[in-house]
C-alpha cells in the first residue's frame, strides 16, 4: 500500500516537473550588466539616451531618459523558440511622445521599446527584427513596417492613451509574430535590444524597464 502510493507521488513530481513553465531572463539591470550591454547611438541624433538602474519593491530596473537623443542598449543571446517563445516585459511611460506620427520617419520615435532580432544576412541591414513598442499615439496590436526598413516590425504592446506613468506587464508570442510577419520559421533569435528615442521630434521622453524574460508559457 505505501509502495503504490509512493509511486503515484513520485509519478505526480515527474509530471509537474516535466510540465513546470520555463523561463529565461534576459536582463539583470545591474550597474555590473550596464557596463556590459553593447550601446549603439542613431546616426545622426544630437546625443545618447541616458540610462540608469534603480531598485523598488518588485526588483531592479532600467530607467531611460531621451532627450532630443536616440541610443539603444543592446545584448547578444540566442533563445529557443521553440521551449521559449513568449516575450515578457514589464514597463512604464513617464513622459510620453504624445501628438507625433510615429508611422512617419518625422515622427519615428518610442519613449519605449524592445527589439528582437534574427541574423539573417552577414551585416545588420540584413537582419529581420520585431520592434515591440509603448506607443504615445497608436493603440494596443497595431502594427505597421518601420518607415526606414521593412525589414523590422513596430509592434504596439502598450499604450499611454490607456496607461500614462503606470507600470504594465505585456507578453507576446515571438515565434508566431516572426512567421506572420516575415514569413520566417524560427527556431531561435540573436538578439535583444531595449531603445528608446527622440531624434526626429526632438522631444523628451522618461521611461523605464522591468522584468524582461522568456518564457514557455
Amino acid at each position: 500500500m505505501y509502495k503504490i502510493i509512493f509511486k503515484i507521488l513520485f509519478f505526480s513530481f515527474l509530471l509537474s516537473t516535466s510540465f513546470a513553465s520555463e523561463k529565461i531572463n534576459v536582463f539583470k539591470f545591474t550597474e555590473e550588466e550596464l557596463k556590459t550591454l553593447k550601446v549603439r547611438k542613431v546616426r545622426g541624433a544630437d546625443s545618447k539616451t541616458e540610462y540608469v538602474v534603480g531598485k523598488n519593491e518588485n526588483g531592479n530596473f532600467l530607467k531611460a531618459i531621451a532627450n532630443n537623443a536616440a541610443s539603444g542598449l543592446g545584448k547578444e543571446i540566442k533563445i529557443d523558440l521553440n521551449n521559449t517563445p513568449f516575450l515578457n516585459i514589464t514597463w512604464k511611460v513617464e513622459k510620453d511622445l504624445s501628438g507625433i506620427n510615429e508611422r512617419s520617419k518625422k515622427g519615428h520615435d518610442y519613449a519605449a521599446r524592445v527589439f528582437v532580432v534574427k541574423k539573417t544576412g552577414a551585416t545588420a541591414l540584413s537582419n529581420r527584427a520585431m520592434n515591440y513598442v509603448f506607443s504615445s499615439n497608436d493603440n494596443v496590436n497595431d502594427f505597421h513596417p518601420s518607415p526606414y526598413t521593412k525589414k523590422s516590425i513596430d509592434y504596439v504592446l502598450a499604450t499611454t492613451k490607456e496607461h500614462l506613468n503606470e507600470w504594465v506587464t505585456v507578453k507576446v508570442n515571438v515565434k508566431e509574430h516572426f512567421k506572420k510577419f516575415h514569413d520566417l520559421d524560427l527556431d531561435e533569435i540573436n538578439g535583444i535590444a531595449i531603445m528608446a528615442d527622440t531624434d526626429n521630434s526632438k522631444l523628451k521622453s522618461v521611461s523605464y524597464y522591468q522584468n524582461i524574460y522568456f518564457s514557455s508559457d
